[in-house]
């Protein structure tokens, strides 16, 4: 890049100003003329028959405007897939987990629509309970959907190669298997829906999401409304982590609610219902076969992944499917299998999540710890021999068309200090390392393609239209520092719409990891487009090639020759003159293979690229307490490049934060018969700024060709190779290897104290 170019430079985030201030306008702020809030009625079982609903006494309370039931509802089920529509979003016969929605109010203030719901009356007839995949599988388990034999939600299947004699071709064979427990997302803002419907059949509605086309096709279906009458608009957003990639009953409830009543209305979530009645992450059981050659390098695995996905489908084939994915694009195995099964209990919905696996991902890499320990060989070493290279395929059929995998471990071994620390730490002090690989995006039909506009306003100032949605990453200042650094404008030259729905073209969301790579790639192109038309238009006029032309400081010149050219304002006034105005178009889709499908035929290519990440980190193990303290750590990723490296090195602390520090020290759901016993912050430990540690951000660019800019994905790689560095420390800190994550102070001293290291 030239040396005044935007891209690669760390520039203040747009959006900064706004939410330092508290100006920024998040969903619970909105207010609205007449507007009613929502308070909800949720199930107190597991799992129960609804046998009658009485909403007499609710309706009689003042300020109450309208009560709704599945009676009210059009019976339409929601699920990603045709295979997985399992879920009413208010329920006719059955609640399958404590907190599911039962039914409804909306009344002028909180506390009447709340004192409401609290006087709807259900029947209940209790059923049998299961509450984790061995019991739920178990021979005579109640069944939680009877259309689901066995409670089996998805299957997925994966065979390559020859496994079975991969593993006696192999010097050594390892079998372990790792179990991990529920977590959640805690997002900073917990979720909120307001929505408003007019007399004219129009629906408008305010919500933290990850894909407004989505939840408007899911609204517009649920409701029976002309997908053009359904407009999802843009507001700020605290937070997704995968978390805001679903639909949910809320925002459903508020659009009936609001239909019903003609006017706006508000839904608010608590800390706890945020907790339980949006998405958590799946809690797994999953065990690992390995077989390696003398030097370490894998000949065959057998993976099986045992996940507890909730009382509905959700995300299912994908969330079924990524343990597998990550793997194999992370390590060469020829010879692979992997069965996958998610399976229905009485527990809140599981979906996809930032640190989706601690039990896969921390397993895989302890196992190659134990087999590189056994072998005598150095796990940086035993990781380059198996890592993935560009150029390779995957054994379901993925072209990795830019890698730098190995740079990621080379460069994060050397500013850890690996070769001098690993093996020479002083007792109770250990270093570890981890490695993942993320798919930038993936098949998701109609919806896999962002489509962008640029037009430009007569004084020379442009504006992008992108269906992109920011949930806080940066995704808003990343288009508008692209289209700047096409058209040479300062960033404060650049204005933005996105996310919404209305006025902005189809885009797949800000999930599956594809934001920069798919809708920067559309505005690029949108931005290339409408600099190509100013050119146009100058050329005639300059009487010069617009090969030759040049956009700098709002100004249109000739190359060589920055005295013979035009002021940018001037060009476009001209176009409009000519009836030539400068609208730029652009459209990008990832190339993947489209037969792809998750269940049925999970082979071709999965991405177009891919993200590699490595993170070590050094710790210390309390002997007596059990308590981890992270000395330091250094998260390196391979993220094509880097358009805002300061941006990119915050994903990196973000996930570093999620995957590791929270997620294998801390982060864990408690129950008791369906209930979840720590809702909250009070309760579910969140690391906090103060324990983490000092953290070394290294960016490795391996300019992928495709990538805008040579970009892709920069923010989750991180968070589950630092659920692996962890895991690996702490053994290499403790020479126990623990095998149910998080790895807590209590587990810690067990171990110790099972393997006589202390009294």
């Amino acid at each position: 890049m030239a040396t005044d170019s935007l891209i690669g430079r760390s520039v203040p985030r747009i959006d900064t100003p706004l939410k330092a201030t508290g100006d920024a306008v998040f969903t619970a702020d909105i207010k609205l003329p007449r507007m009613l809030h929502a308070g909800v009625l949720r199930s107190p079982h597991a799992h129960a028959r609804i046998l009658n609903i009485d909403t007499s006494r609710a309706e009689k309370v003042p300020g109450v405007k309208a009560v709704i039931t599945h009676k009210d509802t059009k019976g339409v089920k929601w699920g990603v897939f045709r295979y997985t529509r399992d879920q009413l979003m208010l329920p006719i016969d059955r609640v399958r987990y404590v907190g599911e929605e039962v039914a409804a109010v909306a009344a002028t203030d909180l506390d009447a629509a709340l004192h409401a719901a609290g006087l709807i009356d259900v029947d209940y007839e209790v059923l049998p309970a299961v509450f984790d995949p061995p019991s739920a599988l178990a021979e005579g388990a109640p069944l939680i959907h009877d259309d689901f034999p066995g409670n089996l939600n998805v299957h997925v299947h994966i065979d390559v190669g020859d496994v079975e004699a991969g593993f006696k071709e192999s010097y050594l064979v390892r079998e372990d298997t790792f179990t991990s427990e529920e977590e959640s997302y805690f997002m900073t803002e917990p979720y909120a829906v307001v929505a408003s419907y007019d007399a004219h059949g129009n629906l408008e509605v305010w919500m933290p999401n990850a894909a407004p086309h989505q939840k408007a096709k899911a609204l517009s279906n649920a409701l029976d409304i002309p997908l053009n009458k359904v407009a999802v608009r843009k507001c700020y957003i605290g937070g997704a982590f995968g978390g805001r990639s679903d639909v949910f009953p809320g925002e459903y409830i508020a659009a009936l609610l609001s239909v019903k009543t003609g006017r706006p209305v508000k839904l608010v979530y608590t800390r706890e219902e945020n907790t339980i009645a949006t998405r958590q992450g799946h809690s797994m059981i999953f065990t690992v076969k390995t077989g390696v050659d003398r030097d370490g390098k894998v000949i065959a695995r057998d993976m099986t992944c045992y996940m507890d996905g909730g009382a509905y489908s959700s995300t299912a084939g994908i969330a079924t499917s990524v343990p597998c994915q990550c793997l194999e694009q992370t390590y060469r195995m020829p010879n692979m299998r992997y069965n996958g099964f998610r399976v229905y209990t009485n527990k809140p919905v599981r979906g996809m999540i930032r640190v989706h696996g601690r039990a896969f991902a921390g397993g895989v890499d302890l196992q190659l710890d134990m087999m590189a320990e056994e072998l005598g060989i150095d796990p940086v070493e035993m990781r380059r021999r198996n890592a993935r290279q560009t150029g390779e395929v995957t054994p379901t059929g993925s072209k990795v068309q830019s890698c730098g995998l190995i740079e990621t471990i080379d460069q994060a071994a050397e500013a850890a200090g690996w070769r001098e620390k690993y093996g020479k730490l002083p007792k109770w002090r250990g270093i570890g390392i981890g490695n993942n690989s993320v798919q930038t995006g993936f098949p998701l039909g109609i919806r896999g393609g962002s489509q962008a506009f640029v037009k430009f306003n007569e004084d020379g100032g442009a504006t992008v239209i992108s269906g992109v949605v920011d949930n806080g990453q940066g995704n808003d200042n990343m288009l508008v520092q692209i289209a700047a650094e096409v058209f040479g404008l300062p960033m404060d030259e650049v204005q933005l719409i996105s996310a919404d729905t209305e006025v902005t073209a189809n885009d797949p969301g800000a999930y599956s990891m594809q934001a920069t790579f798919t809708g920067g790639n559309a505005v690029r192109l949108a931005a290339e487009d409408a600099r190509d038309q100013i050119f146009e238009i100058a050329a005639e006029a300059l009487e010069a090639n617009q090969a030759d032309l040049r956009l700098k400081d709002r100004m249109v010149y000739v190359e060589g020759a920055p005295d013979k050219g035009l002021p940018l304002a001037k060009v476009i006034r001209m176009g409009l003159i000519q009836n030539r105005p400068v609208m730029g178009k652009g459209a990008f889709a990832p190339r993947v293979d489209h037969r792809r499908e998750w269940v049925k035929n999970p082979k071709g290519q999965l991405s177009e690229t891919f993200s590699f990440g490595t993170t070590i980190v050094e710790v210390e193990v309390d002997p007596e307490t059990g308590r981890v303290t992270v000395l330091n750590a250094v998260c390196s990723q391979d993220c094509g490049h880097a358009i805002n490296p300061a941006v990119v090195e915050g994903q990196f602390e973000g996930g570093f934060a999620m995957g590791g520090q929270g997620g294998m020290l801390t982060e864990a759901h408690r129950w008791a018969g369906g209930h979840c016993l720590n809702p909250t912050m009070a309760d579910y430990k969140l690391p906090l700024s103060v324990d983490m540690p000092p953290i070394t951000p290294i960016i490795v660019e391996s300019e992928d060709p495709t990538g805008p800019f040579g970009a892709k994905e920069a923010g989750m790689s991180v968070a589950m190779s630092a659920a692996q560095a962890y895991a690996g420390a702490i053994r290499n800190a403790t020479g126990i290897t623990f095998t149910d994550f998080p790895i807590t102070p209590e587990k810690i001293v067990k171990g110790l104290k099972e393997h006589g290291l202390v009294d």
